[in-house]
């Protein structure tokens, strides 16, 4: 993979884009930095930018009567990201991935962290979405609160129940922004930056895909899929679009994922940290048609909602943090069964004490008191 080029040396147009890059982060599930000084030519970028990504109304605020205002974005942060897998506008939208990106109050490091999305939980009464509750699995918050009777469902309001369900079992009061980000973009983003260097932990084979991309034909003796598998290996690969969305969507032993949806989530974790990584290089930054082309491919990828702040308010004011400086967390879990019958998932013994380190702004020590609580990159 690329490196970003030094700063300095001639001074061009593109040299401020690296603060796109780190914008771009938020459809990657985070949200990172903002560098160097606004020179000619990036005020533009940011303003296409900026007027390409999707708005709504993720928390309610408008209809509950809520002038946001906006002011310095100061920490500590908590962000909401979900990324969803939409099929058909007539279909109700599931959150495939629960993550949250912690920003201390120092503003120059994050923690991200996934929520199980089979957690079972209770998912609280959404009157809006005429739900009145029920106790499930997490991802089902999504699909309850988008119902709009006699409508197509609501991706925005659906992501409102998730919000609140998510800060019910975390703890976290309140999220400072949210971002819905769709996950067949990704494909496009990660093409237009030429593909992904990520690191692959182990060899792990494509339930739905074929060598060349396509897909497996369904088995017509039973459940699954027939043919040859997609197969990545273990080290460090060149990945294109498909093959990176279809990486981090496994999630079965039998495919090579042994620890099921909690190595996905390390999965997806680890292509985010990628992603960030190929925004930096100079291969993208300095060319400006591949430039354009991701954030074309960006703006159709993302909803964002900032309470009155924008994407590039929220970039600019995490201009101190680096990819090198995000903390990926795992939470152990483990299922949940009502006799024989598998529920959902539950957090195990320490998760509670993470969530409240995390509202004291005492991560650091609790992590190095509890270093299995790091997701590693290899």
């Amino acid at each position: 993979m690329g490196k970003a080029g030094k700063s300095g040396r001639k001074p061009s147009i593109w040299r401020g884009v690296p603060r796109w890059a780190r914008i771009c982060t938020v459809f990657g599930a985070v949200l990172t930095v903002l560098s160097g000084a606004v020179l000619v030519g990036t005020e533009v970028l940011m303003a296409r930018y900026e007027g390409s990504v999707g708005k709504a109304d993720l928390f309610g605020d408008q209809a509950a009567g809520a002038q946001a205002k906006k002011s310095d974005i100061k920490g500590p942060l908590n962000i909401l990201l979900v990324g969803i897998d939409p099929r058909t506008p007539t279909a109700a939208p599931l959150a495939d991935s629960i993550m949250v990106l912690h920003v201390p109050a120092s503003m120059d490091r994050a923690y991200l962290f996934s929520v199980p999305r089979d957690l079972y939980v209770h998912i609280p009464e959404f009157k809006k979405a005429q739900f009145p509750g029920e106790t499930t699995k997490i991802n089902a918050a999504m699909s309850y609160g988008s119902r709009v009777p006699g409508a197509n469902p609501d991706a925005a309001r659906g992501f409102e129940l998730l919000a609140t369900t998510v800060q019910k079992v975390t703890g976290i009061k309140r999220f400072d922004a949210g971002a819905i980000i769709n996950f067949t973009g990704f494909q496009k983003i990660v093409d237009a930056m030429g593909g992904v260097d990520m690191y692959v932990e182990r060899d792990v084979k494509s339930e739905h895909k074929q060598p060349d991309g396509t897909a497996r034909p369904g088995n017509p003796r039973g459940e699954g899929y027939i043919g040859p598998q997609a197969v990545y290996k273990k080290g460090n690969q060149h990945l294109s679009g498909w093959q990176a969305l279809d990486y981090v969507r496994q999630r079965y032993p039998k495919n090579g994922v042994p620890d099921s949806d909690y190595g996905r989530q390390r999965h997806q974790q680890q292509f985010v940290k990628a992603m960030v990584g190929q925004a930096f290089s100079a291969d993208v930054v300095s060319n400006p048609i591949k430039l354009d082309k991701v954030l074309r491919a960006a703006g159709q990828s993302l909803i964002f909602n900032g309470r009155g702040n924008s994407v590039v308010d929220f970039g600019l004011a995490l201009k101190d943090i680096r990819p090198n400086t995000i903390e990926m967390i795992k939470l152990p879990g483990g299922g949940v069964f009502n006799g024989k019958k598998y529920l959902g998932e539950q957090f195990q013994d320490g998760v509670e004490d993470f969530f409240a380190a995390l509202h004291n702004e005492q991560l650091d020590p609790f992590l190095l008191e509890h270093p299995e609580f790091v997701n590693k990159t290899k």
